[in-house]
Order: structure tokens, then sequence, then C-alpha cells
């Protein structure tokens, strides 16, 4: 166990220094202006989201931005009146099209963003952002000041995400802090690295970008639609993510089971439906995680030394995303437990692919597919 207490210990201190800074506070999207403003098409693909469009569109509409922009509402077969209550909005600078039927081999998201792109005619800024955003009004021309300053063909940014409930406070910053462990930011915002990633919340893209990679068709069954996007892009340009001061969820999980649902629905995408990968990714995190905190309440000797250790390591990792969520910094140590969370939804996940569920979202399956 000393040995093993070791090798988890010298993965945390390679992770601190040497895994792109994923623990830090990581750059932050914040008000500026632009010193170009080109035309902005804001699209928002909706699904059953009566209950709070009327907020992310009016939201959208005040905002500040110096040049002309529209917004087009793309109505993705919803049941619950989500187009009624867009078009009650009557503004003349937003658009709400009834959505077409989705084409096989489409996810529901992508198709329904590809006909707003379509719609969006000859914009050279394309916004992307979903229905349960709200948006402040200096969010647009902070976005296009971003791409302006970096060069980047997408600029996207991790939205302040909801922790009210206890189940949100309890693991929405670890699901923060597990994207950027997958994708340092720093690491994504570098041009000579491979890594890439994006936040689907919000993401701005060069119209010229996204025809170079051949449309959002290009990435049409991807289930991890924006990371997808952003690989495709970064193939043959710049991109950039950070984390808003900005723009922030309204999505709220009232309880422990609908964030376990809403982490399985990708956890074996994520792995390539790959047995090996979910192997390996349970003995790494029991290894990295689990087995530290285990020892330094367990064991003795020597290997308790090296397991709190690593507890504290970890520990000390989790602070930077507890502040972002404005946490208590005592919950740090909880992320041991977080992390068998997140473990246990990727084995739920991994149990429903292998069951015939597929992949299921807002009342469709999906068989699976790339990332």
């Amino acid at each position: 166990m000393t040995t093993l207490a070791a090798l988890a210990l010298v993965i945390w201190l390679w992770l601190l220094l040497a895994h792109g800074r994923f623990w830090q506070e990581g750059p932050v999207l914040a008000a500026a202006v632009p010193r170009a403003a080109p035309p902005v098409a804001v699209i928002v693909p909706a699904r059953d989201e009566a209950a709070g469009i009327a907020a992310t569109l009016r939201s959208l509409l005040a905002q500040d931005y110096p040049g002309r922009f529209r917004v087009i509402l793309v109505d993705d077969e919803s049941t619950d009146g989500t187009g009624a209550c867009a078009r009650a909005i009557a503004d003349p600078r937003l658009s709400v099209l009834t959505g077409r039927p989705r084409p096989t081999g489409w996810s529901g998201k992508l198709w329904a963003v590809a006909q707003g792109v379509e719609a969006a005619g000859d914009a050279p800024l394309l916004l992307l952002t979903d229905a349960d955003i709200l948006h402040d009004p200096h969010h647009l021309s902070a976005l296009v000041a971003r791409a302006e300053a970096t060069g980047a063909d997408l600029v996207s940014e991790m939205v302040a995400l909801a922790c009210d409930t206890p189940a949100e406070r309890a693991l929405v910053p670890g699901f923060v802090y597990f994207f950027q462990m997958l994708y340092p930011f720093a690491w994504v915002n570098d041009p000579l690295r491979a890594t890439a990633a994006a936040a689907g919340g919000t993401m701005l893209i060069r119209a010229a970008a996204l025809a170079r990679i051949g449309g959002i068709a290009a990435v049409r069954g991807a289930l991890i639609d924006d990371v997808a996007l952003a690989a495709a892009i970064k193939r043959g340009g710049r991109i950039w993510l950070g984390h808003s001061a900005l723009a922030r969820s309204v999505r709220r999980y009232d309880g422990f089971g609908a964030i376990r649902a809403m982490i399985a629905r990708t956890a074996y995408v994520q792995l390539r439906f790959s047995p090996w990968r979910l192997a390996g990714t349970v003995a790494g995190m029991g290894l990295v995680f689990l087995l530290p905190p285990l020892l330094a309440l367990f064991g003795a000797g020597l290997a308790r030394v090296l397991g709190l250790a690593g507890w504290v390591a970890m520990a000390a990792s989790f602070l930077p995303s507890l502040r972002r969520a404005r946490l208590s910094g005592w919950r740090a140590a909880s992320l041991p437990a977080v992390a068998a969370f997140f473990l246990f939804a990727t084995l739920d996940s991994a149990w429903n692919h292998y069951a015939g569920a597929g992949v299921a979202w807002r009342g469709r399956a999906y068989a699976g597919g790339g990332a």
C-alpha cells in the first residue's frame, strides 16, 4: 500500500505542477468593448423551454452591442408552447423558426443549430447559445472583443452554473473541476497544443471558420457537440475557452438523481464506448481520488502519511472551483466523495449503453456516436 500511496502522491504533484494549471481560476471573460462591431446572428436552439425562454430572449435583445445583431430561435419540435412564448415578444430583431423534422444521423440540437445557421445568411459572426442562459447586457460585446483581441475563430466560456440546491452545491463545482481536468483551459487556448474543447452554453464562431470545416454538418452526429466543434475548428485556426462573468445558467438540478442523469448522458460517449477506457478510468480514479483518503483514515505508518498528503493536495486543487461557485472552502475535503459520485455515474452510463438504452436526452434516444 505504501507504494500505491507514493504513486498517488506523485500523480497529484504532476497534476498540480504540470497539467496545464487546470485547477487554477483560469481566464475570465469580462466586460469589454470591441473596436469593430460586425453583424452578429445569435442562434438559440430550444426544445421544451417555455418556462424560461422569454427571459433568455429578452436578455439577448437587451445587449448593448454597438453593431447590428439579430436573434434566431429554432423551435426544435417543442410540445410545451416554446415557439408561442418566443413569438409573443414581438421584437423585429427576433425570428422564430419552426424546426423541420430531424434527418437520420443528426443530433436534435445540432440539426436545430444548422437551421439557425442557414437562416443567419451572410452574418460574419454567429453566437450559439443555449435556451437556459441569461446574458448580461455587455456579454455580446465582450465575446466579440475577445475574438478580436485573440484572433480566435471560436470563443467559448463556461457560464456560471446554478449552485442553489443541496445537490448543486455538492456536485456542480466538481463538474466544472473535472471538465477543466479533462481539458485544461491553458492547453485549449495554446495554438501549439492539440487539446480542444468548448462549453456549449455560449460559443461565438466566425462564419468563415464554420464554412471551412464544412458547416455544422461536419459534426452532425456528435453527442458531445461543443467539444467536437472545437476540435474541428482548432485543426485550422485558434480557439479560446474561459469562464464567464457575464452569463449564467438557470437550469436547475433539484436532486442528485438529476445530476447523475446529466453526467451519465455522455460519460461513456467521452470514453468512446470503450470497455478498456472504462476500466482504466475506474482504476485511475480509484488510485488518485479514493485511495489517499482511505489510507489517511484507515492506514498506518508511512502509507497513512502519504495518503494524507495526497488528500491535502487534491483538496487544495479544489479550492479555486469552490471559490468561483462562492461556496465554503471546507467542502474541499469532500472531493473524493464527489469523484466517487462521478465514477458511479460513468458506470451507469456504460450500463445504459450495454443494456441497449443508448443515450437519451429531452425525449430522444440516440444509439451512440462519436464525441
